[in-house]
């Protein structure tokens, strides 16, 4: 039976059961529960702290886990991303007050606040530069009022809450980062019961950035509606009743439909329709 750790709560939490429910798996029902059993699914899976999963994964305990790039990083885990899922994205920045820096190399000898020391401290090595690093959990964008640093490293989404303490950032980004899965490092990531869980949650992925396109259209037009729509391997074209005319269904991506089916309709397409897709395997 696979294990998996989920995280339990934050930012992760509801988008990571939503995904894993879409890709055909039972979910808890109450947030109190802290493990279930999907025996259809042969999977178990554990509810933790997502700042733990890389931890419980890297042990051996748990084959599989769900949690942040930046958490990964973070922990200094022996455990590796397979696989990205395109939510819960945030970008790492530096800030301070205006002027203090105008990148990580101005950084030498002065002290950084942030609650990701690991980040912060592997990004400052790799860029040859000695600086401190003290963490602090959650509102670091005070230390800097407080005498605690110089400069602070956090996730930065707007930057409204920075402005607002009179800071701004510099640089390049630290880091960027998403919802993940990690594999403990080294461990089999071809097992059957890996692939199949890692095929179900691509599904999603794919469902969740393509729909269903159908259309009627004349047969001299159909080589400029394929073009339009080309599909994964190529549209399904079938005869109509009525001589002369196709009925053609492709897969399209979904942020790009509105303007296939303006350029469908430009060439003489008709009937021009687009449906969810729920789940796939590619």
């Amino acid at each position: 039976m696979l294990r998996i750790a989920v995280p339990n709560k934050g930012s992760l939490s509801g988008p990571a059961a939503d995904m894993l429910h879409e890709a055909g798996y039972r979910q808890r029902r109450e947030s109190k529960e802290l493990r279930i059993v999907d025996p259809g699914n042969e999977v178990e899976f554990f509810y933790l702290r997502p700042r733990d999963i890389a931890i419980y994964v890297s042990s051996g305990r748990l084959d599989i886990g769900i949690t942040g790039r930046d958490l990964l990083v973070d922990s200094g885990a022996d455990a590796e991303e397979i696989l990205p899922l395109g939510f819960a994205r945030s970008t790492f920045r530096f800030a301070g007050k205006p002027g203090t820096a105008g990148g990580v190399e101005e950084l030498k000898g002065r002290t950084v606040a942030t609650s990701y020391e690991g980040i912060v401290a592997r990004h400052l090595a790799d860029s040859g530069v000695d600086a401190s690093v003290v963490h602090l959990d959650g509102a670091v964008e005070t230390a800097i009022e407080l005498g605690v640093a110089e400069v602070i490293a956090d996730v930065v989404e707007t930057g409204t809450s920075l402005r607002n303490a009179g800071l701004e950032v510099f640089g390049e980004p630290i880091m960027k980062s998403e919802a993940i899965v990690i594999r403990r490092t080294g461990a089999d990531v071809e097992e059957p019961k890996v692939q199949q869980f890692l095929r179900r949650l691509q599904g999603v992925l794919v469902a969740r950035t393509y729909v269903m396109m159908d259309y009627d259209c004349r047969v001299e037009q159909l080589e400029k509606a394929v073009a339009l729509t080309p599909g994964l391997e190529s549209p399904t074209v079938s005869p109509l009743h009525n001589e002369g005319w196709v009925a053609v269904r492709a897969m399209v991506p979904a942020k790009e439909a509105q303007r296939i089916m303006d350029d469908l309709y430009a060439i003489g397409a008709r009937a021009i329709l687009t449906t969810a897709i729920h789940a796939c395997r590619l």
